[in-house]
């Protein structure tokens, strides 16, 4: 079907003034609402970058100092805002650079638009410096791409971008613009509609659907609601709190979901899954009833899959038609916009003679699981990776934005920070990619500047993309990080310990006759502390228990980039951890 579109309150004159392909880029960037483009430039996109300082009035834009380094934090723009974050390289390698960035947007289901730089139309396909078939490599990891060979599709195919990347299920769209495109004069047309045939509108279930679910509801002895990272791209949030109070069902929720239910909330279950809570994962085993809302049964969530929830009926809302029954069998599919469908389930509800179902005895085992369950850790003489989360939790009274790498440090954020509000925690989920935490925290900080925007990282992931302090010191970007710092793949090493006997291959991050840790101070390498003032940045290292609130405080306060690194035993294990191919009921808690 077509889709038509008109674009927000910006200026839609039309110019009669003949434009550079590069400035009508940039121009078309400004109607789309950008603020903000993260941006390395080369030979292929300098047009582009000449054309943003001339409109640096209107657009910012923040160099990093790795093409990666600026993918991620455009997702951490995306991820804090739900706006798309944009970024752009040159060609060749300053693209292939993205493509990881480009694949956890995909992956995550995060809107995103890649700009690239690409060679004149004359040498493409002849293998002429710094040429790669970009928009074929990155075919299997986006929404849509478009190779502009016509300097009339540009401002089109740009309005056309922001469109699909926002709209439906979220995701990346790559616009590869040859050289002599961007230099390209011409008369633009900035079109205030777009037509995409086939592009479908959002999808919304039949009331009659709906009403079945609530039936269900209501003859259901052990309901959970299963929530992911749907509901949080949907701004569905408060709408699902109201349906979780309504029915009093309890909820739980992978980590792409955290915040959309206060953790603390009596209905909530937190997050479940490989190292969530005990009472979620026993919740979702023993269910009757799940209903599965903008999720995707993803492996880290579902454990063996044919042990997941086995004795339930399943409902699975997406609307992204092509999850349904691709990792799960369910009994009932629902093709449907999950903004809409909660707000209907609510109307449906009030207008209905349907009853509360009677969850007591449910409730009251739920209850003891958390009692019995809680997330914890045994006391240390020294600082434990568990408490100095903690105890930023109460410094910074859970208000701040949390990104993190990839690693036990992430499990551990999202354990012991206790997440209220959605688009608070910010990390790489499907994909998994290491380096994204302080790019990212980069990114949101730019987005709120006002808030208090902090990574937890581990001591490898951070060094993957170390080089961004320099972009928050240059920029004035005021984005702190706490390293976790045990010397070594901590999350590799976990998994030697309890699967592989102990052995050590290549997870040892130090030298490996001089092991660095909390009491071998002399042995921690690399210094981050130096690495940090090299780059300009206060820094300061803990290595006491009675010197971490301190320290923590000292880093809130802080009105620059900060680094705290944290120095850790490796010996500690993320726990509680559902082995692969294992099922809830099989999660290891000791």
């Amino acid at each position: 079907m077509n889709k038509s579109m008109t674009t927000d309150s910006v200026d839609q004159e039309e110019t009669s003034q003949m434009m550079k392909g590069a400035d009508v880029v940039v121009e078309s960037l400004i109607r789309e609402g950008v603020d903000v483009i993260f941006a390395y430039p080369g030979g292929a996109s300098l047009e582009l970058h000449q054309s943003l300082v001339k409109r640096e009035d209107k657009i910012r834009t923040v160099l990093p100092r790795f093409e990666q380094g600026g993918g991620f934090m455009a997702h951490g723009y995306a991820r804090a805002t739900g706006k798309a974050g944009v970024c752009m390289a040159t060609s060749g390698p300053g693209a292939t650079n993205l493509v990881t960035c480009i694949a956890d947007a995909y992956m995550d289901s995060i809107p995103l638009v890649v700009l690239t730089g690409q060679v004149y139309q004359e040498f493409i396909g002849k293998a002429a410096f710094q040429e790669t078939d970009f928009l074929d490599m990155t075919m299997p990891v986006v929404k849509h791409s478009y190779l502009v060979l016509d300097h009339e599709d540009l401002t089109k195919a740009i309005k056309e971008a922001f469109h699909i990347a926002t709209t439906g299920r979220p995701g990346p769209v790559v616009i590869d613009i040859p050289k002599d495109i961007q230099q390209k004069m011409f008369v633009p047309e900035f079109p205030e509609t777009i037509e995409l045939p086939g592009y479908p509108d959002s999808p919304k279930a039949s009331d009659d659907e709906l009403k079945q679910v609530l039936e269900l509801i209501e003859k259901a002895e052990r309901p959970v609601i299963y929530t992911g990272g749907g509901i949080i791209s949907a701004n569905a949030s408060e709408i699902l709190r109201e349906f979780v109070k309504k029915t009093g069902v309890p909820q739980a929720s992978t980590l792409m979901g955290l915040g959309a239910l206060p953790a603390d909330d009596p209905q909530s279950l937190y997050w479940f899954g490989m190292h969530g809570c005990v009472a979620g994962n026993w919740a979702v085993y023993e269910s009757d009833l799940l209903i599965c809302a903008g999720a995707r049964f993803d492996d880290r969530i579902t454990g063996e899959v044919s042990k997941f929830a086995p004795n339930s009926k399943i409902v699975h809302l997406d609307l992204d038609r092509s999850e349904h029954h691709k990792n799960k069998i369910v009994d009932y599919a629902i093709h449907t916009d999950i903004g809409y469908a909660l707000e209907r389930w609510v109307n449906l509800w009030d207008e209905g003679s349907y009853t509360k179902p009677d969850l007591t005895k449910w409730m009251e085992k739920l209850n003891s699981w958390k009692s019995e369950y809680p997330f914890k850790y045994k006391e240390s003489e020294h600082i434990l990776p568990q408490e100095a989360i903690e105890i930023l939790y109460e410094e910074s009274k859970g208000e701040a934005i949390i990104t993190t790498g990839v690693g036990q440090h992430q499990m551990w954020a999202a354990q012991f920070y206790r997440f209220n509000d959605p688009r608070t925690y910010i990390s790489s989920l499907g994909l998994g990619t290491m380096g994204f935490g302080y790019p990212a925290a980069v990114g949101a900080k730019v987005a709120f500047p006002d808030k208090e925007v902090i990574d937890i990282d581990g001591d490898g992931s951070f060094l993957m993309n170390v080089q961004e302090l320099a972009t928050a010191k240059i920029e004035k970007i005021n984005a702190k990080v706490i390293i976790l710092n045990n010397q070594h793949l901590g999350m590799v090493v976990q998994w030697e310990d309890r699967f592989y006997d102990g052995i050590r291959g290549q997870t040892i991050l130090c030298d490996h006759d001089n092991i660095g840790g909390p009491e071998n101070p002399e042995g921690i390498y690399p210094d981050y502390v130096t690495i940090a003032e090299g780059f300009g940045v206060k820094a300061r290292r803990a290595i006491k228990r009675e010197e971490l609130r301190e320290a923590i405080r000292e880093m809130l306060d802080h009105e620059g980039p900060y680094l705290l690194d944290v120095v850790v035993p490796y010996s500690e294990h993320v726990l509680p951890m559902i082995p692969q191919k294992k099922s809830a009921k099989e999660i290891l808690t000791e």
